[in-house]
């Protein structure tokens, strides 16, 4: 195993020329990288935490810090927080929830952005362009517009059943192309298309005023009236997730080197290609029934994250779950705040943001190549 990693940290000579040279997905691995994993982790970790509990202070209600630390002591058993019922309620069941939630998708959905665009050394790689998310948005709208399953199958069931069928025809198109990592974004790009169709269609044709309207804003990503089920729920499966990508985190390094380099050092690819891909299938289902579609994310912060702490996965992978959840926290508290009584649809908001983020990362990789 020693040898392999030598092997994979030190590509021989020529290799570039053969193709198997790691591609670059951002500015280049940074020689401190890791020198600062731990200082990156604790930091984040810290700003998480300042970020939600200065999150859940905002909005109409004058709630401070100290309430917020004093109600959650208050919830897990530490003497009694001395609000009102009503202001203890705001906290614990309507802010609380919503602003942890966004936390876990963001670091859900840049997770997923990372292990896709290493899997498939893409720098556009995410669940979005692979068509994971249109597959668990239809599915989803198929059990809320039409009732399938006439109330025995939750949304979130059916956001994974069609996050999974989306993916088996992504996987058995790419099959059928040749298999090769740019045919699996093509045909992730047609799924996309296709269930997002599937989608219109079952709105427009199914769906009263009402509706359509709700809809519509779920799956331009929607974040309100979420509880604590849904945040245990994605914090489960996020878990699990991140878990199994850590565990892979050597071999996520080989396949930058392609997959020739990786099958060379031992690594089962179709295997671990297919764990890993059902893997981020299964989180992006959890998360986009909970939020609905929330674009950008997975796309943008592995670029981030990547230049603080090159390329060697286990470090990136958890910076970049902090990194996503700390940026999800703040756009959702913009996106419920900015126009209040209002709402903007996260989704909305990302895209506006990570638009011009991501042109700059392609401007920097140009610059640095």
């Amino acid at each position: 195993m020693s040898t392999g990693n030598r092997t994979a940290a030190r590509p021989e000579p020529g290799a570039r020329e053969r193709g198997t040279a790691p591609p670059v997905f951002g500015p280049g691995p940074s020689r401190h990288g890791a020198r600062l994993a731990v200082p990156l982790w604790t930091g984040g970790i810290l700003l998480l935490l300042a970020s939600v509990a200065v999150a859940v202070t905002i909005g109409p209600a004058r709630i401070s810090v100290p309430d917020v630390r004093s109600v959650v002591a208050a919830h897990l058993g530490f003497g009694d927080s001395g609000l009102s019922p009503i202001r203890d309620g705001i906290i614990w069941n309507l802010r609380m929830p919503r602003t942890l939630l966004a936390a876990v998708c963001g670091a859900g959905l840049a997770v997923c952005g990372t292990v896709m665009q290493s899997l498939l050394r893409n720098p556009l790689a995410d669940p979005f362009v692979l068509g994971v998310s249109s597959g668990a948005s239809t599915g989803a709208v198929v059990v809320v517009v039409l009732g399938v399953g006439g109330g025995a199958v939750s949304l979130s069931a059916g956001a994974f059943v069609g996050a999974l069928l989306s993916f088996a025809l992504v996987l058995l198109l790419s099959h059928t192309l040749g298999g090769s990592t740019d045919r699996v974004v093509l045909s992730g790009v047609a799924a996309m298309q296709l269930f997002s169709a599937l989608t219109s269609f079952v709105v427009m044709t199914s769906a009263d005023a009402e509706q359509t309207r709700g809809v519509l804003f779920w799956l331009l990503g929607s974040l309100s009236g979420v509880g604590w089920s849904e945040v245990v729920l994605c914090s489960a499966v996020l878990a699990v997730c991140l878990v199994i990508c850590l565990a892979h985190a050597r071999t996520l390094d080989a396949f930058a080197f392609g997959q020739d380099a990786a099958a060379a050092l031992g690594v089962n690819v179709a295997r671990t290609r297919i764990v890993l891909l059902c893997a981020t299938a299964l989180l992006t289902a959890a998360l986009v029934s909970a939020a609905g579609a929330i674009g950008f994310v997975g796309l943008v912060l592995p670029h981030a994250a990547r230049a603080l702490t090159g390329s060697g996965h286990r470090r990136l992978l958890p910076v970049t779950a902090l990194a996503g959840a700390v940026f999800l926290v703040w756009v959702d508290t913009l996106a419920r705040t900015v126009l209040d009584p209002q709402e903007i649809p996260v989704g909305v908001v990302t895209a506006m943001i990570g638009v011009p983020a991501f042109v700059l990362v392609l401007y920097r990789t140009r610059s640095t190549s």
